[in-house]
């Protein structure tokens, strides 16, 4: 049996729930839909979600369900946040409304448009701070901006999560040729 899939999803005040084809759960910060697929059922007991699968054939599922609305949940009462850092001379970022600019050491800045419920804070011009309601598309976002200049592994230059520990390579060194 799924262990995931058993535990109940408590409801904090504020937020409501309506079962249907999705579940939709609504809260201070907005709405999200999470899909429910067939085989799933859920019921709303004592302020908490129970789900509950058909068979064994849909264990994955029943997991999976469980734990999107939780997310849904979770970021519809109190949402995300992801942190990124800028590291390197020269390297610095701007929100001008919602577009983000990045100047990442090549010849142009890249401007990278930030989708509806996500938004930027730039804190010292190298530290980001991404926050929204869904933690799947935050996730996302924050992932597609450090694939503009992910950490260099020589020189661990580039655009990283805040605390991601890197592994610097030592570069080549002496002459290194075959005699002389």
């Amino acid at each position: 049996m799924s262990r995931v899939g058993r535990k109940p999803v408590a409801l904090p005040k504020g937020v409501k729930v309506q079962i249907g084809d999705q579940l939709l759960v609504e809260g201070p910060k907005g709405k999200l839909a999470v899909p429910i697929p067939s085989g799933i059922r859920v019921k709303q007991t004592d302020g908490a979600l129970q789900l509950e699968r058909d068979t064994d054939d849909h264990a994955a599922l029943h997991g999976l369900t469980r734990a999107l609305a939780a997310n849904a949940v979770a970021g519809v009462s109190a949402g995300f946040t992801k942190e990124l850092d800028i590291v390197g001379t020269g390297y610095n970022a701007d929100v001008k409304g919602r577009v983000t600019v990045f100047k990442l050491g090549y010849s142009h800045t890249i401007e990278f448009l930030l989708p509806d419920g996500i938004d930027c804070k730039v804190d010292k011009q190298t530290h980001l701070v991404l926050s929204g309601i869904d933690r799947q598309l935050l996730g996302q976002v924050a992932a597609n901006m450090r694939a503009l200049r992910p950490p260099d592994p020589y020189k661990n230059k580039g655009v990283r999560y805040t605390g991601e520990a890197l592994r610097k390579k030592a570069g080549k060194t002496g002459a290194g040729g075959k005699g002389k």
